[in-house]
């Protein structure tokens, strides 16, 4: 499964591996967490877009850093380590505003690793970009295994468990980055010679960074109470941890072909399934809870909602923002969609559930992801390599 003689395949999916077993176990389990110490959906709801403000705010610093001393993998050790620290007052955190200073200051660090380590990984690919896929499916690998293995440790010996397990993922995502050697120089140093602002100004950018925006925002009541709203409606703690796993299980499916969908499909082709799927699936899930078989089925759509979303997406930025623009660029995407659409749609999400309910909620992210998929139709260009390399020899 060695993508290209020389790329240390392990030690990259390694990385992605433990980096996401975090996600796999703040995402499904944080919020039961602060539901289980009193907090209401509302509080939660801010919860949720706090730890995504360092996501808006930091990644564009941390990007131009990394362009600029071209030290990305010790940026990548050094805020791994102060996310570490940083999570650790989980512990002292006694009432909402206290814990809202922690989830801001984590997501600060913590959104810093990996915007840069995709920037690392596709430079280790240099001309073999469509294997992507093949390294980043161990990180959906490792949300899986999290994600399922969680949903019955914690129905049986209790969530209180849960900040301790986090912790102790955290410090291997450190150490794992410990063991990635540094990235070749970037393929194409010289086709920068447009401004970082020339670029991001561009329709084809503005475009794409819209239609993930949205679809982050349709995301929203997925993230923030998808395990609390199973829940209610009587899924146990394993079944709503399978689930999930089922999710991630599907994207990782997808991934294991994806190298030879995007070249055969073509980007904006994926990105229309994708967000095609996105309106379907939130219905399905908004109005479909009860039955176990569309519940399921909404979750395998996560193979297209967010597989082929992201791997089209990310090789879109990395031809748009090539050369010395490469760090910045990965972080802006990491920042407006990522960011900005989890914060807004988190917030969005606990207002909405309280005043709509569940099923209202959902129906609002399917109309999220159809007005992304129109713009999506009308404007986003499928070869924006070819555009871009087109627009720096000028």
């Amino acid at each position: 499964m060695t993508p290209a003689g020389g790329v240390p395949f392990v030690r990259l999916s390694g990385f992605y591996f433990v980096y996401l077993a975090v996600i796999g176990a703040l995402v499904p389990y944080f919020n039961p967490y602060l539901q289980a110490n009193g907090y209401n959906a509302e509080q939660i709801g801010q919860a949720s877009a706090l730890l995504l403000v360092g996501r808006i705010v930091a990644p564009g610093i941390w990007g131009w850093l990394a362009d600029r001393t071209g030290q990305r993998l010790r940026m990548v050790r050094s805020t791994t380590l102060m996310a570490l620290i940083a999570f650790a007052g989980v512990f002292w955190a006694d009432s909402f505003a206290k814990m809202a200073a922690v989830l801001l200051l984590f997501g600060l660090f913590w959104s810093a690793p990996l915007p840069q380590f995709e920037v690392i990984t596709l430079n280790h690919l240099g001309d073999r970009l469509h294997d992507y896929t093949r390294i980043r499916l161990w990180g959906s690998i490792g949300f899986i295994l999290s994600a399922g293995l969680l949903g019955a440790l914690l129905q049986r010996w209790g969530i209180a468990l849960l900040p301790a397990i986090l912790l102790g993922l955290i410090a291997l995502v450190y150490l794992a980055g410990a063991a990635v050697p540094p990235e070749p120089p970037s393929p194409h140093p010289h086709l920068h010679k447009a401004s970082f602002l020339e670029i991001v100004r561009r329709r084809g950018v503005a475009v794409l960074f819209f239609a993930t925006l949205l679809m982050q925002l349709s995301c929203g009541p997925y993230y923030a109470f998808y395990t609390i709203f199973l829940e209610e409606r009587g899924y146990s703690r394993t079944a709503t941890g399978l689930l999930w796993a089922l999710g991630v299980a599907a994207e990782v499916a997808l991934f294991t072909v994806m190298h030879r969908l995007l070249p055969a499909w073509g980007l904006r082709r994926l990105m229309l399934i994708s967000l095609a799927a996105g309106v379907l699936r939130w219905l399905m899930v908004g109005f479909g809870v009860q039955s176990v078989p569309v519940i399921a089925t909404a979750q395998l759509l996560h193979a297209a909602t967010f597989g082929m979303h992201h791997a089209a997406a990310v090789q879109y930025v990395h031809r748009y923002f090539v050369g010395g623009h490469q760090g910045r660029g990965h972080a802006l995407y990491s920042s407006i969609p990522y960011g900005v659409g989890g914060a807004v749609g988190a917030l969005a999400t606990g207002y909405l559930w309280t005043n709509l309910g569940p099923a209202h909620t959902f129906a609002v992210a399917a109309l999220t992801c159809a007005i992304g998929f129109v713009a999506a139709w009308r404007f986003l260009e499928d070869d924006p390599g070819h555009h871009a390399g087109r627009a720096e020899a000028a």
